[in-house]
């Protein structure tokens, strides 16, 4: 998006200043795909808390409650702000065939969440498995377990979680998660609209303005159509997700990484070696990032045509992908009940795991000195910029430069911002309060010997004119650069 995720933050609490904003935590991953030192992940807390964040929606992606403890601590000594522990729900507990996950592992979980200090409790669906009469036994579990409200969270990949949403209310939970209907259903979660209009004679019914809410989510729809090249493909639920367990955030992204790689049409043989990827890793909790390792190995498998015998073959020597290795290792924490010891050996090729939890084996941050050496790379930075540059260092790279090229961005119209101008088309840009500017594209000359095409601009009915190098063109002069 090319632009500052603190300053969007800031923009929403000034915008939004009676309602509560919500994030979602990794624990020790924060908000990144790998552990982070301790002290750097209460710099975090803090800072988001301080631009704006009231609640904290705090995971493992493997359920590990340890790697969970530091951040709800931090949350409660330094901030004001809620801190909203997760379990991440998988298996079925409906299921007396699937033995791993039952209901005392969720209740247990449930009590050592609690004893952390957690002041909310979420049950996390984010594949969506959470059927309509398995709601029922867990929530009213959990409702004996913990003295805790208790948020039920799902994705609608089946198109059934509306009724597991009736179910889990009539079991006494607390706060359910929907999405405004025209961003609803399939990948995200069960409509708004439709759960308000069916609460409604409820006992437990929350008086809403459904037309109202229709009419922001006529508003929504139109917005969508700015973003189909995002778009899963999804045209109706499916009852594989039971089978493959593919969370809903990944199910979106998992066909544009399979295209990416020339792997378009092999999406059925990608889901099924999720499938078979997961039993050879033990049956985990499959949630970012965990499901990212599940994933970068069933689309490594399908790309090199390997089947589940030749992985735990040990004479084949395979290269496996650098987050299949780190997850081995113990990057990611100790899945429950442990990790296959002959395919750890196999992946690790000798090479000791980690002890303790991933971030234990991490220098704290030296932020004055650290600060000092980042603000000498990119002089014109913050310290959010700081915390967002050890989250993501690429990103943030790529965000810096281009906003010293072009500067701040987001005031540009989305379709303009994505696709461009047609030549004739007019746009207005507003910059701020009674600066508005209108952009008209007037013409795009071809391109000259140097591959550079010169693009004339209308600005508030001036003329004024831009050189764009054109990269589709190979230039033949040769050039050197200041």
């Amino acid at each position: 998006m090319h632009e500052c995720p603190w300053r969007r933050l800031a923009q929403l609490r000034k915008a939004m200043p009676n309602m509560l904003l919500q994030m979602l935590f990794r624990g020790a991953n924060a908000v990144g795909y790998s552990a982070y030192p301790e002290n750097l992940v209460a710099k975090f807390i803090e800072q988001a808390a301080e631009t704006g964040i009231d609640i904290f929606r705090i995971f493992d992606s493997l359920n590990w409650v340890e790697a969970m403890e530091p951040s709800i601590r931090f949350i409660r000594e330094r901030t004001n702000a809620i801190a909203q522990a997760a379990i991440s729900y998988t298996g079925d507990i409906s299921n007396p065939g699937r033995g791993k996950y039952t209901l005392q592992y969720y209740t247990d979980l449930a009590k050592r969440l609690e004893d952390a200090g957690a002041h909310m409790l979420c049950i996390k669906d984010m594949a969506g498995l959470l059927k309509p009469q398995a709601a029922s036994t867990l929530v009213a579990a959990l409702k004996d377990a913990v003295q805790l409200p208790i948020v039920l969270h799902t994705h609608d990949t089946a198109s059934v979680q509306a009724a597991t949403y009736l179910k889990a209310i009539e079991a006494g939970v607390n706060v359910v998660d929907c999405a405004i209907a025209s961003l609803s259903g399939l990948t995200s979660q069960p409509n708004l609209n439709a759960m308000a209009a069916i609460l409604e004679g409820h006992e437990r019914y929350q008086p809403m303005n459904l037309q109202s809410l229709n009419q922001y989510s006529n508003y929504w729809e139109d917005v969508r159509e700015f973003y189909y090249p995002f778009e899963s493909d999804m045209k109706a639920g499916t009852a594989q997700i039971y089978e493959n367990e593919i969370p809903g955030g990944q199910y979106s992204n998992l066909r544009q990484q399979a295209e990416s790689l020339g792997l378009g049409d092999k999406l059925e043989t990608i889901k099924h070696n999720y499938v078979v990827v997961n039993q050879l890793f033990g049956d985990i909790v499959k949630v970012t990032p965990s499901s990212k390792v599940v994933g970068d190995m069933a689309l490594f498998m399908t790309s090199n045509n390997l089947t589940a015998q030749d992985v735990l073959d040990e004479t084949k020597h395979i290269a496996f992908p650098a987050s299949v290795q780190g997850f081995f290792k113990g990057d990611l924490g100790v899945p429950f009940g442990g990790f296959p010891e002959k395919l750890q050996r196999i992946v690790l090729k000798g090479e000791a795991p980690l002890k303790g939890k991933p971030n234990d084996h991490l220098q704290p941050v030296d932020f004055d000195s650290d600060f000092a050496a980042f603000q000498l790379k990119y002089p014109l930075a913050e310290f959010v910029d700081y915390l967002s540059y050890h989250m993501f260092p690429k990103v943030f790279d790529e965000y810096y430069h281009h906003a010293q090229v072009f500067g701040n961005v987001e005031a540009i119209p989305t379709p303009a911002f994505f696709y461009g101008l047609k030549p004739g088309e007019e746009i207005l840009i507003t910059l701020g309060k009674g600066k508005t500017i209108n952009v008209k594209l007037v013409y795009i000359l071809p391109a000259n010997e140097h591959g550079m095409r010169t693009v004339v601009f209308e600005l508030n009915g001036y003329a004024r004119s831009v050189q764009v190098r054109d990269r589709s063109v190979l230039s033949l002069v040769a050039s050197n650069k200041k």
